[in-house]
């Protein structure tokens, strides 16, 4: 028999392990052990990875946890599948249960577990109540074995050897010295060393083992038998559905066709023979597969809420259209089903549902008030220490001060020197080696899981900081461990529209229905996104995809669900031709085996399931194989998975005639598909969004607007979107006690700006001011300080950015300002002996504030500069230089000039040699235009600038396919004229 280690934490034990499963599960392979115990403190965060890396690696998968409660600490290893599931409980209750007592919960039931610890309290405890079977006393190299070895035999355990891993490599001591500071807030220096392991506790061999515990020879013997005893075996994938009230799996279905066909007669009216047997082909396959309860929860759970949208691979299912789920016809737009769901699919798909993002917590309210909080929870993040943050973290725990890290880091990131000055030289490569360790859990951005029994059964939860209970896997593991994961998602543009219909409604009368709102023929909507003029569009208005749009140059729904799923990073390379092939340029496929396969996208792989459709064709892989080979694209982690896959296409590939060029070409558009992609379903539910959204925008623009910012905008700060409004003709109107809402308000050619935008006023201030004006509206400064009792420093916010001007129109602001402390004194409360007093009292002939200080004024309480664009606070200066107005700039292609600009958003990126250069969007008081900073001029250049005023820019006019813009190669800042006062700061991105 081979020793194996019991006791081994991997970087899941969080900031204390630091072997990622990678690299742990070839060590083991590599000291020539055929088994493995994780262990990991407190979970089994990282559980289903490790059986299949070690499945790889033809290692025995044993499971384990250690758990350390107030009064007792011990590693328990799971002897079988109950004992796995009573682990999980046991982790649940000890991160769920307050006051958790380790020893009361395995005096009650320990089977089928066995119990390491050098805790002899614990042990002696358990042997003297349940007796001592699969109790063990572990034993560690160069600690106090001997009391340890005399206790086992008094109490009659066996001892069992263990070097409580924590590294892999004694070298690696250090690594796991900072994460413990980390962990603490503390620096180096002020480790206490009892919360540290020593440098032995290192990924040993069996032969290290044996010398260091010669005097122990038992200890290793019994290590080595246990691990033949402890269960292996272990199966994923076997899927636990969601149950739907107490339907058996006939009723269930019977239930689910009725719905279906119901559902459908609405879509369709009467039915085409497409339609019924596209809907009892999906029906099979969702019975045969057991989804029948699965279609049925989530049907409940969408009809809780008025407005939503299914996305992703669900949205090929004629089911989900007919249930309400999705609401794109997956017949008209030939959506490949089997993207969803196919026969030979092992692991569960999952829908994905986005609510109004304010809507969004009252269906989780629903879900667990339905199921229970140990029939449902929320997927986990494993979140990880990112490149910048871990940089951050180790220059701290060396002891640099945070001003210092914050400078530095900025600049080395983003302008990296050949050779690092110390101690970067030394904090850099430590940052590397910690650079994607998981650090904490946290809610996963909606996925949620409903089981018909017990979670705890099947994985360990913990209470997430928001008070809800979370699985310790991430979206991954869930999915491969076989639980079905449904993802309620809060998406801004839903309620934009929802808030921009209910404005029309209210200002026009005419009523749009969300669920019959398809404005994709519409004419007006078309053009504008035909041109790109899509600023506030849900999806569609981030600077690349208004250049696409701008270059393609259409605006129709069919193109428009290419163009969501194209523009995604990767892809760059192909957008350029897909263009020119759009407007007529020649091509041929890659292979003639793609012929009319890839028609509708010329040629280009643009979905995710084009690579499942070319692979079938060009290699023969069947629709299993190929969804496969999908799903390992866009797996985080695809290793060796993705390997095998290419090896098994290009023989494939070759058996059909492809030459090896061809099938290289084929493989490296597929490869584009890594990591980040889209389904044509996604892309095309996606679509139907922007296309009301934008919509919106031609028609109403007031109403949009007010909406698209009042919901916290997209892309672009609340300024650019104020400024955007400007430029579509919509007159900007300030806050006003008696004309704002909380939200901003838009009707006709008027936006208004709402309560919400002062900052520092409070909440229940403005709910204050709301309510009681619906009693009747303010009539001057003294009636509004009789009838709400706000505190002094509210007013004085309200009072500072014009909200109170026109309450008294005879009066100015510091008038207004004698008047307020009058009425509030030092105390800023409501006294009616004072009011009553000061509302006869004398005010003062005080000079109005200069019109300098009110643009500060409105910069302090608003956070922006509502009246104009602040460029015309420069324009003496700018006037004495020759700039080119943006909407000019495609009547300079080619040609060398200058343009005044304020920073509006920018997006840096690396070229193929691996240095910085960035795309940034800047606005005169014409337009938005787009710039490059390439490496040269980026280097250079951008530590310039910032977003608080404006800027010269120099450089050439670029004309790629119809998008312009410019090249820059020079950047002066423009400061406001010797005559006027400073103002500071005008706007806050």
């Amino acid at each position: 028999m081979k020793f194996a280690h019991l006791h081994c934490r991997s970087y899941y034990s969080m900031l204390r392990g630091t072997a990622s499963l990678e690299r742990l599960v070839p060590a083991a392979r590599r000291a020539g052990m055929d088994s493995l115990a994780l262990t990991d403190v407190g979970g089994l965060y990282g559980w289903v990875e490790f059986v299949k890396l070690c499945r790889d690696h033809g290692i025995r998968p044993l499971c384990g946890v250690e758990l350390r409660a107030s009064d007792a600490s011990a590693v328990l290893l799971a002897r079988d599948p109950k004992g796995y599931e009573r682990i999980c409980r046991l982790t649940s209750d000890f991160h769920l249960e307050e006051g958790f007592s380790l020893g009361a919960a395995l005096r009650e039931d320990r089977d089928h577990l066995s119990v390491l610890s050098r805790d002899t309290a614990l042990l002696e405890g358990l042997r003297r109540e349940t007796g001592p079977k699969d109790l063990y006393v572990e034993i560690v190299p160069l600690t106090e074995t001997l009391p340890l070895l005399r206790f086992a035999a008094e109490q009659g355990l066996k001892p069992v050897a263990s070097n409580d891993v924590h590294f892999l490599d004694p070298r690696e001591s250090i690594l796991h010295r900072m994460l413990r500071a980390i962990a603490g807030n503390t620096k180096l220096s002020r480790l206490d060393p009892s919360d540290c392991a020593e440098p032995e506790r290192f990924f040993c061999d069996a032969e290290w083992m044996a010398q260091k515990l010669s005097h122990a020879p038992e200890a290793i013997a019994n290590a080595a038998r246990l691990s033949r005893e402890l269960y292996s075996d272990w199966r994923l994938g076997e899927t636990v559905f969601p149950p739907f009230s107490e339907f058996s799996a006939t009723e269930a279905f019977f239930t689910l066709r009725w719905k279906c066909h119901q559902g459908a007669r609405r879509r369709y009216g009467a039915l085409s023979e497409k339609v019924k047997a596209r809907l009892e082909y999906e029906l099979g396959v969702i019975r045969q597969k057991g989804f029948t309860h699965y279609f049925l929860v989530v049907e409940d759970i969408v009809k809780q809420a008025p407005r939503t949208c299914g996305r992703g691979s669900v949205a090929a299912s004629l089911v989900s259209y007919c249930l309400g789920i999705t609401h794109v016809d997956p017949i008209a737009l030939d959506l490949f089903f089997e993207r969803f769901l196919n026969p030979g699919r092992t692991d569960p798909p999952d829908a994905d549902i986005d609510f109004p993002w304010d809507e969004r917590e009252r269906i989780f309210d629903y879900i667990f008030d339905k199921y229970g909080p140990y029939r449902a929870a929320c997927v986990a993040n494993h979140v990880r220490l990112q490149p910048q943050a871990s940089i951050r973290e180790v220059a701290k725990v060396l002891g640099l001060p945070d001003d210092e890290i914050t400078r530095a880091t900025e600049k080395l990131l983003r302008f990296p020197p050949k050779k690092f000055p110390e101690p970067w030289d030394r904090i850099l490569p430590w940052a590397r080696c910690l650079a994607d360790f998981p650090r904490y859990l946290s809610v996963h951005a909606g996925g949620v899981v409903i089981v018909p029994d017990d979670l705890r059964r099947y994985v360990p939860l913990q209470r997430a900081a928001k008070g809800v209970n979370i699985l310790q896997w991430e979206k991954d593991q869930t999915e491969d461990f076989g639980l079905v994961k449904i993802d309620i998602l809060g998406n801004r543009s839903l309620a934009v529209v929802r808030d921009a219909l209910e404005s029309v409604e209210r200002n026009t009368g005419e009523s749009l229905s969300y669920d019959r709102f398809d404005p994709a023929e519409d004419a007006a909507t078309q053009a504008m996104i035909a041109q790109g003029d899509t600023m506030g569009v849900f999806y569609i208005e981030s600077p690349a995809t208004r250049q696409l749009q701008q270059k393609a140059r259409v605006g129709d729904y069919p193109h428009l669900v290419i163009h969501s799923s194209i523009i995604r990073p990767a892809s760059n390379r192909y957008i350029n031709e897909y263009v020119q092939r759009l407007h007529g340029k020649p091509y041929s496929s890659l292979h003639p085996l793609l012929d009319g396969l890839l028609d509708e996208t010329f040629g280009i792989m643009v979905y995710q399931e084009d690579v499942t459709k070319a692979a079938m064709a060009v290699a023969g892989f069947d629709a299993i194989e190929g969804d496969g080979l999908r799903k390992a694209l866009t797996k985080k982690r695809p290793g060796k998975l993705l390997g095998e896959y290419r090896e098994r296409f290009v023989a494939g590939a070759l058996e059909r005639g492809a030459t090896l060029a061809q099938v290289d070409a084929i493989w490296e558009m597929m490869m584009s598909f890594a990591g980040y992609s889209f389904c044509k379903p996604h892309s095309a539910s996606y679509a139907r969004v922007s296309y009301q959204s934008a919509y919106l925008r031609a028609h109403h623009p007031a109403e949009f607007m007010a909406a698209v910012i009042s919901n916290g905008g997209g892309f672009y700060s609340t300024f650019a979107y104020l400024s955007e409004a400007r430029r579509m003709g919509l007159e900007i109107l300030g806050p006003d006690v008696n004309a704002s809402e909380i939200p901003y308000l838009g009707n006709g050619k008027r936006l208004r700006i709402g309560l919400m935008q002062l900052q520092g006023l409070r909440r229940d201030s403005q709910e204050t001011l709301i309510l009681e004006r619906a009693r009747g509206k303010y009539l001057s400064l003294a009636d509004l300080l009789a009838r709400v009792d706000l505190p002094l420093s509210d007013l004085k916010i309200l009072l500072r950015s014009g909200s109170l001007d026109s309450l008294e129109p005879e009066r100015n602001r510091p008038q207004m300002m004698w008047q307020l402390l009058q009425s509030r004194g030092d105390s800023g409360s409501k006294d009616e002996f004072r009011w009553e007093a000061s509302r006869q009292a004398w005010i003062p002939d005080i000079e109005d504030y200069l019109e300098a200080e009110k643009l500060f004024d409105e910069r302090e309480t608003l956070g922006l500069v509502y009246r104009f664009h602040p460029l015309r606070l420069y324009e003496s200066v700018l006037g004495q230089v020759d700039c080119v107005p943006s909407r000019e700039l495609k009547n300079h292609v080619g040609k060398k000039v200058r343009m005044a600009g304020w920073w509006i958003t920018g997006k840096v990126v690396s070229t193929k040699r691996g240095e910085a250069m960035e795309f940034m969007s800047f606005e005169d008081m014409t337009g938005i235009y787009e710039t490059t900073f390439f490496p040269r001029s980026y280097r250079r250049n951008v530590p310039k600038l910032n977003a608080r005023q404006p800027f010269l820019l120099m450089g050439r006019v670029a004309d790629e396919l119809g998008a312009i813009s410019l090249n820059v190669d020079d950047v002066t800042a423009v400061s406001l004229p010797a005559e006027s006062i400073a103002v500071p700061s005008l706007i806050r991105q």
